[in-house]
């Protein structure tokens, strides 16, 4: 196999592992087309997808595709016999259906069971490309090619991916910044400041809910016996003690 080849369906089977969840051993759904092409190219079915797909692969049909094979057998007989060499998965369907119809029913909306699906019908191919996370197989030029993801497919696992990017980011920028508050020391003053109680600060009263200070009387008497007079300053003077009694005297 080519390096280019190789390298495309590596790149593909990665885009279905990471949005929609794909995984070894990838389970192939055959329908009788596809077994039809390679009894008539002469290609060994086993061989050539594990040897492609690089990994460990799982060959399925169905009760019904192997039903609408038998039908035509006179034409496919050797296709029927490729056929019935894989493993079959229960379809649930009672009276046996087209195999188209059977692969859309196990199919269903979002293909949970992880089925890559092989066949050469190019209308059941059409369908399945409006489906998300659906890959699809067929033989081209004697070789298996696995067809690049659909816009369907893309769409939805952009959606996935936004998603999924946001969520990623900001895990990031989470982790980026406790490492960074780590290095610089903050960390540890935050959870310091955590654990210390929180002090109430005293606030101002409101000044007008205050009462004015009334003035007390007789707290300035000694200031008060100071007086001008005429311009002069009266100053009153102490005497000696006579017998015990103080005399003053007013000096103008």
């Amino acid at each position: 196999m080519k390096i280019t080849r190789y390298k495309k369906v590596q790149k593909y089977l990665k885009f279905y592992y990471n949005n929609f969840g794909f995984h070894q051993p990838y389970q192939v759904l055959i329908d009788g087309t596809f077994c039809f092409s390679a009894f008539k190219e002469h290609i060994a079915i086993r061989e050539q997808l594990t040897k492609y797909l690089t990994g460990n692969v799982k060959l399925l049909t169905t009760r019904c595709i192997i039903k609408e094979t038998e039908k035509i057998a006179k034409k496919t007989h050797g296709a029927l016999t490729i056929l019935k060499q894989f493993g079959i998965h229960e379809c649930n369907h009672k009276e046996p259906v087209s195999g188209s119809q059977c692969i859309l029913s196990m199919v269903g909306k979002k293909n949970d069971k992880h089925y890559i699906l092989a066949t050469q019908d190019r209308d059941l191919q059409d369908k399945m490309r409006s489906k998300p996370g659906v890959p699809l197989l067929y033989l081209h030029n004697k070789s298996p090619t696995l067809e690049k993801p659909s816009e369907t497919s893309y769409t939805k696992a952009g959606q996935t991916l936004e998603a999924n990017t946001f969520m990623f980011i900001s895990q990031n920028q989470n982790e980026a910044l406790k490492t960074m508050k780590k290095t610089l020391g903050v960390e540890e003053k935050e959870e310091a400041n955590k654990a210390l109680p929180k002090k109430r600060k005293h606030k101002n009263p409101n000044p007008l809910s205050c009462k004015k200070k009334k003035k007390k009387s007789g707290l300035k008497q000694d200031e008060k016996r100071d007086k001008v007079i005429d311009g002069r300053v009266r100053k009153r003077k102490k005497s000696k003690h006579k017998n015990g009694v103080p005399q003053t005297f007013i000096q103008l």
